[in-house]
């Protein structure tokens, strides 16, 4: 199936026929019986990697399994925020690798991916905070990163509904400000992905949960028992998020991972008032202003592992008791609907993508919440991952091995509000 073109004159061509004849954005095909690459989980980080391993790779034959619908998981249940102002330089190459890509990928896609390069200003609450972010803008701009700092009066200018009374409970001392850091909307980047990974071929197939990973008498893989039968494949990428350590483990692979409930809620829209994405780290909250007007609102983790997509209320209490006062003019403001994701946490806090000691088999996932942002470039590199069977350079150093020997990449100051 052709892929149709999105454009103005399009929208108008159609509209001239009541907007009849629109096709289906992707396939629903039946799972062959053998494929030249296999990728568990249909969010944007698996679709992306196949539209990569198709398009750049050359790859002819591949398969997206997902055990529910597309974007139904994190991609669909994230706060949509993006950002490359990481600390150390294995994360800064990484991050920046991505925020790149967003730049130009509603392009490259030919779908609207609502990209907003508004500015995300991190605060800082105490010396500590001052401390620590300053040494962030520092190395960022080492890195080549864009991040400065701003006094608290400059943090204002920049977003005028925040408090900066020295009378609160979480006062602002300052801020860093990353400008080409913003939003995107996740359900497009799912959406789009999907569409631009069928026109390549990629069979998506929905509804189709991995059960059992087989091996040969080498210990290599030979496929997937799923839901809707065997599949066969030699190369077999594992993308499912909170999930990753379940899918792994029916290989005998362990993961150093934790998965814990995020939660985030969104209030009743009004017109356009906050102009930003502004994160605290002290106080566990995060919020921006949708294209509909919600203001959509993140906390931090729940205290203990589970896979339910819900949290304690107490965790939704404690962030906006902040917000109100950090932006009292939202105090009088509804929350319309709150929901959860889970995130999968490492030790160091920083993700993985690379090969497992399983030859043919492959993961990417650790991203806590990190994942959102890293959606272009996680798919890019691990595509080449999986058809060179060797990581990119970028990727090199977010080995599963690096927990074994020590050589960790310690993210949990600039993960922010979740660890």
């Amino acid at each position: 199936m052709s892929k149709q073109s999105f454009s103005a004159l399009s929208l108008m061509w159609r509209g001239l026929s009541r907007h009849r004849g629109w096709q289906q954005q992707w396939r629903k095909p039946k799972p062959k019986p053998r494929y030249d690459a296999i990728i568990v989980g249909g969010g944007g980080h698996g679709l992306g990697a196949a539209y990569y391993l198709a398009k750049e790779h050359g790859f002819n034959d591949i398969a997206v399994l997902e055990k529910g619908w597309i974007g139904g998981g994190n991609t669909g249940r994230n706060t949509t925020i993006i950002r490359s102002n990481y600390l150390f330089n294995e994360s800064a190459a990484l991050y920046d690798h991505s925020l790149k890509m967003w730049e130009n990928l509603s392009q490259v896609l030919n779908y609207n991916l609502m990209f907003s390069p508004r500015g995300v200003m991190m605060l800082a609450h105490t010396i500590h905070d001052i401390q620590v972010i300053k040494r962030h803008v520092h190395a960022n701009r080492c890195n080549g990163v864009d991040n400065e700092w701003l006094e608290p009066a400059e943090a204002k200018a920049f977003c005028p509904p925040l408090n900066i009374e020295n009378n609160i409970r979480y006062p602002v001392l300052g801020a860093a400000l990353q400008r080409r850091g913003g939003t995107a909307r996740h359900d497009a980047v799912a959406w789009g992905y999907a569409r631009a990974a069928d026109e390549l071929g990629v069979d998506i197939i929905e509804n189709c949960e991995v059960t059992g990973i087989r091996r040969d008498v080498s210990g290599a893989v030979e496929g997937v028992e799923t839901t809707r039968g065997y599949i066969q494949s030699r190369k077999i990428g594992v993308s499912a998020a909170g999930h990753s350590s379940v899918v792994l483990k029916l290989a005998g692979v362990r993961l150093p991972l934790e998965s814990f409930p995020l939660q985030a809620l969104v209030s009743e829209p009004v017109k356009p008032v906050f102009p930003c994405v502004v994160m605290s780290n002290t106080i566990h909250a995060y919020i921006s202003q949708s294209d509909k007007g919600e203001l959509v609102i993140g906390a931090g983790t729940d205290a203990y592992t589970s896979y339910t997509q819900r949290g304690a209320l107490h965790i939704n209490m404690h962030t906006l008791d902040a917000i109100c006062e950090l932006f009292p003019a939202f105090r009088r403001l509804r929350m319309l609907r709150n929901w959860g994701g889970i995130v999968d946490v490492t030790p160091d806090r920083s993700p993985i993508i690379a090969k497992t000691p399983v030859p043919g088999l492959y993961v990417n996932c650790g991203w806590g919440t990190g994942g959102f942002k890293a959606t272009p470039g996680s798919a890019h590199l691990f595509a080449w991952t999986i058809a060179r069977d060797e990581p990119h350079p970028i990727n090199a150093p977010f080995t599963i091995e690096r927990f074994r020997d020590g050589v960790l990449i310690d993210e949990a100051a600039a993960a922010a509000v979740a660890h």
